[in-house]
């Protein structure tokens, strides 16, 4: 048949179904421990908050380090073997989390998780250090694999689309992240009610697997592929001859090693905001379920839990899609240059978190009245802060586009997600041991213990009462306290960036 009478393939567009499928997956991995930590392993582990902190930590420092190579090596392996390698790692992370429990059990000789957890003494604290130090090496796997599925995802989306419809196929694939958001609390809590958060883990798990088997069938590049007719190809290829330029110009364009992108007050400031800012992100993503659990007594296995969690990330989902119009706007109106259009978005960005810091007020005041339907309020308002971070962090990333040539972008890029890490890192060790501080201690059975709700019902003794401050008393104090810190952030990073590159200027290799 004649070329110009073929009707036109759209395998492109099934190839965006199955990134748009990964995506999802990886958000639900990542949600599994989250959502099963405060009713299944805390208590089978003898974990505290500090614990939960730390390994949360780690995963956010890890993360950060492999994803400055993810991207090397996923173009090394190719794009099908690049993302098999990635999803398949994370994969076996996700399942790894399963078997923390049965590699516990078999290092101090129990033979149950029932016997895991009636244990006392010096057998609680080395179940607690053995579990911790599993969950932190599933942790790790999970981190180095999802660390190239984003950078596969891009790859993928150059290879099978034009210029043109890059942008919009990027947003529908990447719109899997918000639906796993939305799905988690329905899915993964019953899971684990069900059947035991070891399965939750494997349930989820396996999914990236089945996920790979798509994968090596489909995919092939564009060229060799049986699904991608002669004018599906074209239409695909269509920005070859503007491409060949392009790569003309930036093979003569001088290259900027890491160590003199570190000479600019641009990646300077792009590294500051990343790190004063990310952390906030994970610790909302991370402790928002807990905090509902320590504040309201709402579990991950209850309706109202899940409706809260679900409202959450729809609020952020629906909101954040239109931080990124707003210096398109600023530009439209008034002609100011990229830069100063996204600062002054940015600026007005920052100020929504300052919501936050009326969260624990608001719960104190209202809970006595309304009991645990005084949560509504905290979420929506945490919510709304995670919709600005969401925004906020979409123009960060394009401050760098607007001023460093493209030879060096990514190069700051991976320098600016590496002190984000840093400063999650930095912020979740710290909310656990806060945490577990505040709480307050007692002694149960010989063992010095974080105090709780259950044990302060059980007439357990104080040994170290709980912390005080401003009129707050034990977890709610400390989470006040770093509420106020999430509020002032992103102000903080802003003015720092303003002092450091206060107009545009273009930096040129």
């Amino acid at each position: 048949m004649n070329k110009t009478n073929q009707k036109m393939t759209n395998f492109r567009w099934t190839i965006v179904i199955l990134l748009f499928a990964t995506i999802t997956i990886n958000y639900l991995d990542r949600q599994v421990l989250t959502l099963t930590w405060d009713e299944f392993i805390r208590p089978e582990f003898h974990f505290d908050d500090k614990v939960y902190g730390l390994i949360t930590a780690i995963f956010s420092l890890f993360y950060a380090v492999c994803y400055l190579f993810a991207g090397r090596l996923v173009d090394w392996l190719g794009t099908k073997k690049g993302f098999l390698w990635a999803i398949g790692v994370w994969s076996v992370g996700a399942c790894l989390h399963a078997f923390c429990g049965v590699v516990t059990e078999w290092w101090v000789g129990l033979g149950s998780a029932a016997e895991l957890a009636k244990a006392t003494g010096d057998v609680a604290l080395v179940i607690s250090t053995v579990g911790l130090w599993t969950f932190i090496v599933a942790r790790c796997i999970l981190a180095l694999g999802e660390s190239g599925n984003f950078p596969a995802a891009i790859k993928t989306t150059t290879e099978y689309f034009p210029k043109k419809d890059r942008a919009f196929a990027t947003s529908i694939w990447n719109a899997g992240a918000s639906v796993g958001a939305l799905a988690a609390p329905f899915a993964i809590p019953p899971l684990a009610k069900a059947f035991g958060w070891e399965m939750a883990f494997i349930i989820i798990g396996a999914l990236g697997f089945i996920w790979m088997g798509f994968w090596v069938f489909l995919y092939d590049e564009p060229s060799k592929s049986e699904r991608v007719n002669e004018v599906e190809l074209e239409y695909i290829e269509q920005d070859k001859a503007e491409e060949k330029v392009i790569k003309t110009e930036q093979e003569n364009e001088k290259k900027l090693s890491w160590g003199q992108c570190f000479k600019y007050k641009q990646t300077w400031s792009f590294a500051f905001g990343k790190f004063m800012t990310d952390g906030v992100w994970w610790f909302f993503l991370f402790w928002v379920p807990l905090y509902l659990r320590a504040q309201f007594d709402i579990k991950t296995t209850q309706g109202l839990g899940q409706v809260l969690i679900f409202t959450l990330y729809a609020i952020v989902t629906f909101l954040s899609i239109y931080g990124g119009k707003l210096p398109t706007i600023f530009i439209n109106r008034s002609g100011q240059n990229p830069y100063a259009a996204r600062m002054k978005a940015m600026l007005i960005f920052a100020f929504v978190p300052l919501l936050v810091l009326v969260v624990q007020p608001l719960a104190n005041y209202f809970e006595p009245s309304l009991g645990q339907n005084a949560a509504w309020l905290p979420v929506i308002l945490i919510a709304l802060a995670g919709a600005a971070h969401q925004s906020w962090s979409a123009n960060l990333f394009n401050t760098i586009g607007d001023m460093f040539p493209k030879g060096a972008v990514a190069t700051v890029i991976g320098i600016g997600g590496m002190a984000g890490g840093l400063g999650s890192f930095f912020l979740q060790f710290s909310a656990g041991k806060l945490f577990t501080y505040a709480s307050g201690t007692t002694i149960v059975d010989g063992k010095v213990v974080e105090m709780t709700k259950e044990l302060l019902e059980k007439g357990a003794e104080y040994v170290r009462m709980p912390m005080q401050f401003l009129g707050f008393e034990g977890k709610p104090a400390g989470y006040f306290i770093m509420f106020c810190f999430c509020a002032v952030a992103y102000l903080i990073g802003w003015s720092v960036m303003k002092t450091l590159v206060p107009k545009y200027k273009l930096i040129k290799a």
